[in-house]
């Protein structure tokens, strides 16, 4: 038993790289027949690409089959302990290479670390063909890699491994020599589905976590045997992902404010819930809220603005986890709020006319006429106080002259702005008489 499993030093997930494309699992998108990867592999010449994808979705193993299938040779380095030095060493091994007629791909694991020095140190010899360039990031390249090299690569978008194909390759572990074909293994009914589902598209993990089962596994009479309480035993709880400053955060943070805009409590609380149980700053979420209740419920219930505000005094307060009622409570409140944009939009028209008239003078009858030579010139003269008239109101001119009769604020007739609209109606209607 020893000898069969422990004598291996690499991990599972390593000894059971695929060899070749046919048995690499899952991405049809990019290699079914027809599409891009067959379509460039058939002509054996690749371009510069950027592998973009979620982790164990085979980005790496992609990357070297693909040098193998153009006979290319593999130059790989890892942006996290990679430095300009290395890399210098890498394009002179590029460089000898070419020499002999020998095409270099250079993969750069992790390449959304490379600093922007980096990038640019490896630009020209990207674009002169030196090599190709194969990065992987788990991170959207449009965030982290410079524009002139991205305009060079061909971004690719891996998706996560589907569970039937997290399954192949779980069965595939008992087949194989490199994996533990040969031993003797049962495996409860049930077992692969659910280590299948709880790798969330992550062949890696699921292979990991089949290792662990296994070389922890009872064995009796020369057979190893893995049940459902085994898995009971073995934590499957993966870390949410999660980047806080990547595009993961900017996804969660926008599914949460539209579903707030939307009027869905549910989603807006689980959006929450995904951002607080990765780590997100409370805070960070207290923002976002605030900006929903300003901009999208507005004046159609001003109290939302409010509550707001005071779950992120909570917050600031109490801490987690007592400051998350709070935030739940308003989260709740400014979902079901009734939703307005109008003042949002005000500030828009009225800052479109600032730009576009820039500074227009301030009508003299709005001016305060603080000197003797100011009244003079007519500062102030026309000037109605409105609290001497009845109801406070009288109709003048607030806005210059070339912007007469404008309007910025069109109230709607959702919750409280409806009142707000009746009133605003009544004063413009005095405004014309």
């Amino acid at each position: 038993m020893e000898k069969g499993l422990f004598r291996v030093k690499a991990p599972l997930a390593e000894r059971l790289r695929p060899r070749s494309l046919d048995e690499f699992v899952g991405q049809r998108h990019l290699l079914a027949e027809g599409k891009f990867l067959r379509s460039v592999l058939a002509k054996k010449k690749l371009p510069s690409l950027i592998l973009w994808g979620p982790p164990g979705c085979g980005k790496t193993t992609l990357a070297r089959l693909l040098a193998k299938e153009i006979a290319a040779s593999f130059l790989s380095v890892s942006a996290v302990d990679a430095g300009v030095k290395d890399l210098r060493k890498v394009l002179m091994e590029a460089e000898k290479l070419r020499s002999l007629g020998r095409e270099a791909i250079l993969f750069i694991d992790e390449i959304h670390r490379f600093n922007k020095a980096q990038q640019d140190f490896l630009l020209p010899y990207v674009e002169e063909g030196l090599l190709t360039l194969i990065g992987a990031t788990t991170e959207n390249p449009s965030f982290r890699v410079i524009a002139p090299l991205l305009s060079r690569a061909k971004v690719l978008v891996l998706e996560p491994l589907t569970t039937e194909e997290i399954l192949i390759i779980l069965k595939r572990a008992f087949e194989d020599p490199r994996g533990f074909g040969g031993l003797k293994i049962n495996v409860e009914e049930g077992v692969l589905e659910i280590l299948a589902r709880a790798s969330e598209g992550d062949a890696r993990v699921a292979l990991n976590f089949l290792e662990i089962l296994v070389t922890s596994a009872e064995e009796k009479e020369g057979t190893l045997t893995i049940t459902k309480r085994h898995l009971e035993e073995l934590s499957l709880a993966r870390p949410l992902l999660y980047d806080q400053s990547g595009e993961e955060h900017y996804n969660l943070l926008s599914a949460f404010h539209k579903s707030l805009r939307g009027s869905d409590p549910d989603a807006a609380v689980y959006w929450m819930v995904r951002m607080l149980e990765a780590g997100e700053d409370p805070l960070v979420i207290a923002r976002r809220l605030v900006a929903a209740a300003a901009e999208d419920v507005g004046l159609a219930d001003p109290v939302a603005l409010q509550i707001a505000l005071a779950a992120k005094d909570a917050v600031e307060f109490l801490g987690l986890p007592e400051g998350e009622l709070a935030l739940t409570q308003a989260v709740i409140y400014v979902a079901l709020a009734p939703k307005s944009n109008a003042a949002y939009k005000a500030l828009s028209l009225a800052r479109e006319d600032v730009k576009k008239h820039g500074a227009l003078p301030v009508p003299l009858h709005l001016r305060n006429p603080e000197t003797k030579l100011m009244k003079e010139l007519g500062y102030g003269k026309g000037y109605q106080y409105p609290h001497n008239f009845p109801g406070g109101y009288v109709p003048q001119e607030y806005l210059p002259e070339k912007l007469k009769g404008k309007r910025y604020y069109h109230p709607t007739d959702r919750g409280r702005e409806k009142e707000l609209s009746v009133r605003l109606k009544r004063l413009l209607g005095a405004k014309t008489k």
